[in-house]
């Protein structure tokens, strides 16, 4: 027989009493997740190496907290916390997730919580339990307090920290988005679940076939989380394999609706794209300043996983050397391209050159070119003042000048550029 799902480890906050066919209930439910991410024990490989924290906070969820910081680090680094999967642990995701290697190059501090038998016999983050996915208790305390430890003890910048996990741990990216909209500014749930399905719904039925609630009552479920609340919501990826059968392609759908909703947006997309090897179809769904809001990417092909592309290529990360793990696309560093972290940015359009399927200068009274509102600056096209970019003569407002915010311009007369986001010539 496993252990209780909720034993209490030493030092711990006793959990809420909870009726007697529940323990038995997230029991069953602790197999059912860890059988799908049971498998073959991980080739040998090199290990990645980090560093347990201890001494972090109060740590009602006895959580266990672990950093890679990268030899070289800018100063007030951003910060994107890492929650594996049932079954796994800091050190498999670090391994194989290809983040480290992200956080090498991009310039991160990346914080790895792990949780262990102690709170669930398969390892699981309890994105289930009440008494761990409200504010101010329990395992979304703990990792709360492990990124308040980050800005302090490493100086990261608290206006940019991300989430990201992997079924169990994407689920609990979703509880940590809604229960802490002021620290996190961005999040990735990876084969994950809408927040709070769990309120009126057993986690099975939750998983698969999945629950189908409106937009509006996914919202108000996070609205509750923080009933105070009244600033910015944050922006949210959404990864998974369209052959998934533990948690169903379909919850994607009912993510993107609690999310869009938040943000006030439209369930149709703004944009669709495909994106890297395997050709996953993005789906962007566009705020009002241009920035992406909400994104979702349906991998085909793949079943339950983080996708990883192992190679050396610009585009490729990550190890199939553990379950779950399948090989597609570099979901990683897109995520961290999502965020706003990717220093490379590989796919704008080289400055002057028009974007893919754009006429360009010669090709008629009107050029377009489609790229980031960073490479639109670089090119000439527009201008950076006070963090935003300006379209150059008809000076509309693009949003933030960076890297992920994305528009097509439209020159006509020579010299000036208009926003054509809805088509173009």
């Amino acid at each position: 027989m496993p252990p209780p799902p909720f034993r209490g480890a030493p030092g711990a906050r006793p959990r809420a009493r909870v009726p007697r066919l529940v323990p038995r209930l997230l029991a069953v439910l602790a197999v059912v997740l860890g059988t799908a991410l049971a498998g073959p024990a991980p080739e040998a490989r090199a290990a990645v190496t980090l560093t347990r924290v201890t001494g972090f906070g109060s740590n009602p969820g006895a959580l266990t907290m672990y950093v890679y910081r990268p030899a070289t680090l800018p100063a007030r680094p951003p910060v994107v916390v890492a929650l594996h999967g049932c079954t796994q642990s800091a050190q498999v995701y670090a391994d194989n997730s290809g983040l480290p290697q992200l956080a090498d190059q991009d310039g991160f501090l990346l914080v790895l919580a792990e949780t262990g038998t102690a709170n669930n016999p398969s390892k699981c983050f309890n994105w289930f339990q009440a008494a761990d996915n409200r504010r101010g208790q329990g395992e979304a305390l703990s990792v709360r307090q492990m990124v308040s430890h980050a800005v302090t003890a490493y100086g990261a910048d608290p206006g940019r920290v991300h989430v990201t996990g992997l079924s169990a741990g994407g689920a609990m990216t979703a509880v940590l988005l809604a229960t802490y909209p002021d620290v996190f500014s961005a999040g990735a749930v990876v084969a994950g679940l809408p927040y709070d399905c769990t309120r009126d719904n057993s986690p099975y039925t939750c998983m698969n076939p999945g629950v189908d609630l409106s937009p509006a009552e996914w919202a108000r479920r996070v609205r509750d989380a923080y009933p105070s609340y009244t600033g910015p919501w944050p922006r949210t990826a959404i990864w998974y394999g369209g052959q998934d059968t533990t948690v169903v392609p379909r919850d994607a759908g009912e993510l993107r609706d609690q999310w869009t909703a938040l943000h006030g947006l439209s369930q149709t997309p703004t944009r669709t794209t495909v994106i890297g090897p395997d050709a996953t179809r993005q789906d962007q769904y566009l705020a009002a300043d241009g920035t992406v809001a909400v994104e979702v990417d349906r991998v085909p092909g793949i079943g339950h996983g983080t996708p990883v592309d192992p190679g050396s290529g610009g585009e490729q990360c990550g190890s199939t050397g553990a379950p779950y793990f399948p090989d597609s696309i570099c979901s990683s560093r897109w995520i961290a391209r999502f965020f706003g972290l990717d220093t490379t940015a590989p796919g704008d359009p080289a400055p002057g050159d028009p974007g893919p399927g754009d006429p360009g200068p010669g090709g008629g009274t009107a050029a377009c070119w489609t790229a980031s509102n960073y490479a639109q600056v670089q090119a000439g096209r527009a201008t950076a003042d006070g963090g935003s970019a300006y379209a150059n003569g008809s000076h509309q407002n693009m949003g933030l000048y960076n890297t992920f915010v994305t528009h097509t311009l439209k020159e006509a007369p020579t010299g000036y550029f208009t926003l054509a986001d809805s088509g173009c010539p």
